[in-house]
């Protein structure tokens, strides 16, 4: 199949300016504590995710909102330059969104999001762009944005028949008919146990965790696991258990993004769900070896070549 005939994946969600400070480790509340390096890179959960798939060679758009600062002209210059098609993101007034990020000397960190522009994401934006939406192979869509653009952008998907994947974060509260449209549901363990209600002795329990969220009408999740790996369980009986590959942390900042760009992108390129995910754990974790979010992603020779290092069978029943 040539560029040209792939069906592109679209990311709706968010765009912003990434405020990187290292710091020996990160402060409680009402603590200071001094930091040693402090860059600014461009990021949001969705550019993250668009830029993931980009730079793994295949074709996506993204559908989000940028302010008139500067920072705004640097973002819509980034996105363009890794490769994302940016028709469909459009300016208002006001800044962008700006993430504040602290990283810990282990690659840990701790964020916190203004969402600036990324609020003015708005349900007519949706509908503005059905086409787009139509022509998408996937849609991606994160918590970044208003909660009823989430909803009505799952509505539109599923009237058109447009699967989506849902990365849910930061952690909200989503109704049912929301839940229901989803195709794959990419929780990290935090998130996971928000939505499942799970206590400290279930939160890691991955098959607890997968009935409760297959009773929530998810049809199939991708359990993001940290340093243990990723658990994969679909309606159909797939389940799976990868192992994280063992590589040395630097940042752990979009890693997630990492995962869910690469995971949609083997989905598209025809790889089994279990195939999509160990790709996808793959180029998580070159992306941790690496400072920030979007200059952290892999290329689709650097994950072959870590899939390769490792061999390609990383994959186990059972979670």
């Amino acid at each position: 199949m040539t560029r040209d005939e792939q069906k592109p994946i679209v990311v709706v969600g968010s765009i912003n300016a990434d405020l990187v400070a290292h710091v020996e480790k990160i402060p409680r509340s009402g603590e200071t504590v001094l930091g040693s390096d402090f860059t600014i890179h461009p990021g949001g959960k969705g550019a993250n995710q668009a830029v993931a798939v980009a730079r793994l060679g295949y074709p996506v758009l993204m559908i989000g909102k940028l302010g008139i600062d500067a920072f705004s002209d640097q973002l819509r210059a980034s996105l363009r330059g890794a490769g994302v098609d940016i028709r469909a993101v459009d300016r208002v007034e006001g800044a962008c969104g700006v993430a504040l990020i602290e990283v810990g000397p282990r690659g840990e960190n701790s964020i916190v999001v203004v969402p600036g522009a990324n609020a003015k994401v708005l349900p007519e934006d949706i509908d503005s762009n059905i086409e787009i939406l139509r022509s998408a192979g996937v849609v991606l869509v994160q918590l970044e944005i208003p909660m009823q653009t989430v909803a009505h952008l799952t509505s539109v998907c599923a009237r058109e028949h447009v699967p989506v994947m849902m990365d849910p974060a930061p952690a909200h509260e989503l109704p049912p008919e929301v839940l229901r449209t989803i195709r794959w549901f990419t929780p990290n363990e935090t998130e996971a146990a928000f939505y499942t209600g799970s206590g400290a002795e279930t939160q890691y329990d991955s098959h607890k965790q997968r009935d409760a969220l297959f009773a929530l009408g998810i049809q199939g999740i991708v359990l993001k696991q940290g340093a243990r790996g990723v658990y994969l369980a679909d309606l159909d009986g797939t389940e799976a258990a990868i192992p994280a590959f063992p590589v040395e942390t630097v940042d752990t900042t979009a890693a997630g993004d990492a995962f869910n760009g690469a995971f949609a992108t083997g989905l598209m390129l025809g790889k089994s769900p279990t195939e999509s995910a160990l790709f996808a754990a793959a180029a998580a974790a070159i992306s941790v070896t690496r400072p920030g979010a979007q200059p952290s992603m892999a290329s689709r020779e650097e994950t072959e070549a870590l899939l390769e290092r490792f061999g390609s069978v990383r994959a186990s029943g059972g979670g």
